[in-house]
């Protein structure tokens, strides 16, 4: 050690902040390749992830001797640990959602679930390794009594700005020959196109860029909006109002994945109330999370205003001053329904008191509003069954007819559940989470049957019209190995994009149920519900479409510029064949591009320029 200290201090300051560079890019690729599941497709993808860090880590790091004659020795370590604490960051956060942290999500950390409860879970041994650079140039920095020299100081800037600069513009040429920036969303090709660094410099940029998009918004652009959307009327079914009048309940289903209706555990149906209630429903089981970052209010902003969510942070936070023509508005409008939400945790988390005032309702049920015990709670807030106990009794007194939503919670990451609740036992897979999953699904199945046989006994049930519909996944990829030995299957793009999907239940009490295998996602929703409600949905600004109305080969596209159609999916920029699992020519998916980018751009443009401002009186 002391013969390295010794060669290292000897070197001039210039070597040894390239030498920390140059760990530093290291660390950067071995992320890159081994720690995030970027897709490589060609020789292409290898040189970016190689050389898109260079230059911006070049250049960052070099700011520990651009103003002075020695390399500031603090400053230089200093900026080490900021980049390695950055890179942990997004790997911790990439294992369990499967995505990069954001600007938006940075600043709203508070409302992201998962990450604080479980760290132990998401950690590696391995990651240790990361570390191990910083004790020692920590050590050598330390034993060196002042800062670094710099031979011919104004000669090596130069060198090192203009080298930058170089290796900046080759890497820019290569990503230039990627379609890349006008697919901001897609956060898979950004990183592996840009560098982790790189990527946060230029969401960093969209960050200062967007709030300036409503001031430029003109009503031109909301026109040329209205004139899109107006495509996705639909002929009425004879469905059409069958549900008139009646209170509508919507109950999203926290991290409930579609896999989990009918199948068994040990013998033991996981979901045997909602087994037995889609016997009478109307059941689609090809339904897509299309949820971003915003994760459960994204799937009520999807379900309330059939627009996309946003591909950075989520509208709720984002944007709650702006305007939106929502259910609970729609419904206003028809009928005069009373719109009303019940959620067992803080009504500031993810903005929703604000929010909700945006989108017209008239009141919020949250925490401060339940009786909320050390022993009726547990995670992330009041137990379900407690929960929907103690909201019978306030849903009783809102006038009719309403628009009712219901926020559940116990089946969320990562999935703690009491004894005295376990209604299964858990799943035997090497995986805890997955394990603990089935019972938490488990015990919310329950918590609904308890709700349906209450409202059954105090006469609120028949004239009411049921959405239950989950929100987001639950057992995220990193975790997919134990639901793949769960579900005995093999681990593929097909089985990945099938673990997309969520339930969708609509049921009708007296309407004979029906499988429905149309494909869809959450922002079908709002429509079909005004099917069923006998509501014309011209001029409702919407991008969703009526399920049971629902042409055949449209996409169902997912907020990262994937997509689904009957044949084929298309995720990571590559084309596969649905029943194979087989990458096929990429020709074959071309022709649904140009409408996945323009709507997911023009639902951009919506929520970013305020454009209903402009439309709706």
């Amino acid at each position: 050690m002391k013969s390295l200290y010794k060669s290292l201090i000897d070197s001039t300051g210039t070597r040894f902040t390239l030498m920390v560079t140059g760990i530093l890019w290291l660390k950067t690729v071995i992320i890159c390749f081994f720690g995030f599941d970027l897709s490589i497709h060609s020789v292409l993808d290898i040189v970016l992830i190689l050389t898109s860090s260079i230059g911006s880590l070049v250049l960052i790091m070099g700011f520990s001797f651009y103003f002075g004659k020695k390399v500031k020795r603090f400053v230089l370590f200093g900026l080490l640990v900021i980049a390695t604490g950055i890179l942990y960051g997004d790997l911790l956060y990439y294992r369990f959602y499967n995505d990069f942290v954001t600007m938006p999500i940075l600043f709203q950390f508070d409302n992201v679930g998962g990450l604080g409860p479980s760290m132990l879970e998401l950690m590696s041994p391995w990651d240790m390794f990361l570390f191990i650079d910083l004790v020692i140039v920590g050590w050598i920095l330390f034993k060196t009594k002042s800062n670094l020299t710099v031979s011919k100081p104004r000669k090596k800037k130069y060198i090192a700005v203009g080298s930058t600069l170089v290796v900046l513009t080759i890497c820019l040429g290569l990503v230039k020959s990627v379609h890349l920036f006008s697919e901001s969303y897609d956060r898979d090709q950004m990183v592996k196109s840009l560098g982790p660094i790189n990527y946060h410099l230029y969401d960093i940029a969209l960050g200062i860029i967007s709030p300036l998009e409503r001031v430029v918004a003109t009503e031109t652009d909301a026109v040329a909006s209205k004139a899109y959307l107006q495509q996705n009327d639909t002929e009425p079914t004879e469905l059409f109002g069958i549900t008139e009048g009646k209170n509508v309940v919507v109950i999203t289903l926290e991290s409930t994945q579609d896999f989990v209706i009918n199948q068994k555990v040990n013998g033991q149906e996981i979901t045997p109330f909602l087994n037995d209630l889609i016997e009478d429903s109307f059941y689609f089981n090809q339904i897509y999370d299309q949820t971003g970052q915003g994760k459960t209010s994204d799937a009520e902003f999807l379900i309330d205003n059939s627009l996309y969510p946003l591909a950075n942070g989520s509208a709720f936070v984002m944007r709650p001053e702006n305007t939106y023509l929502s259910l609970p508005h729609i419904l206003k409008q028809n009928n005069d329904y009373y719109a009303a939400s019940f959620h067992g945790n803080d009504r500031t988390f993810w903005n929703r008191d604000d929010m909700y005032k945006a989108l017209g309702y008239d009141k919020f049920f949250s925490k401060r509003d339940y009786n909320v015990t050390e022993e009726n709670s547990i995670n992330f807030g009041l137990k379900d069954i407690p929960f929907f106990n103690q909201s019978v009794d306030y849903l009783e007194n809102v006038p009719e007819p309403y628009y009712a939503k219901f926020l559940t919670l116990t089946n969320h990451f990562p999935f703690l559940l009491e004894e005295e609740d376990t209604f299964i036992d858990q799943a035997d897979t090497e995986e805890d989470v997955v394990n603990r999953y089935v019972t938490t699904v488990r015990y919310l199945d329950k918590s609904i049957e308890t709700f349906f046989e209450k409202l059954k006994e105090k006469g609120m049930y028949e004239d009411t019209v049921f959405v239950l519909v989950g929100d987001h996944y639950g057992i995220s990829p990193k975790y997919e190995e134990g639901l793949s030995e769960l579900l005995d299957e093999e681990i593929n793009v097909v089985n990945r994009m099938k673990y997309q999907q969520v339930p969708l239940i609509i049921h009708v009490p007296g309407q004979e149920g029906k499988t429905i295998q149309t494909r869809g996602g959450q922002i079908d929703i709002r429509p079909t519900l005004l099917h069923l409600l006998g509501i014309e949905t011209e001029d409702r600004y919407a991008f969703g479409h009526n399920l049971f109305a629902r042409e055949g080969d449209q996409p169902v596209i997912l907020r990262d510029g994937s997509f689904i159609v009957k044949d084929h999916i298309y995720k990571n920029n590559v084309c596969y064949a649905k029943e194979s699992g087989q990458e096929v020519d990429e020709s074959i998916c071309e022709p649904y591009l140009d409408e996945v980018r323009e709507e997911l751009e023009l639902s951009d443009n919506i929520i970013f320029g305020d454009l209903l401002r402009f439309l709706v009186e």
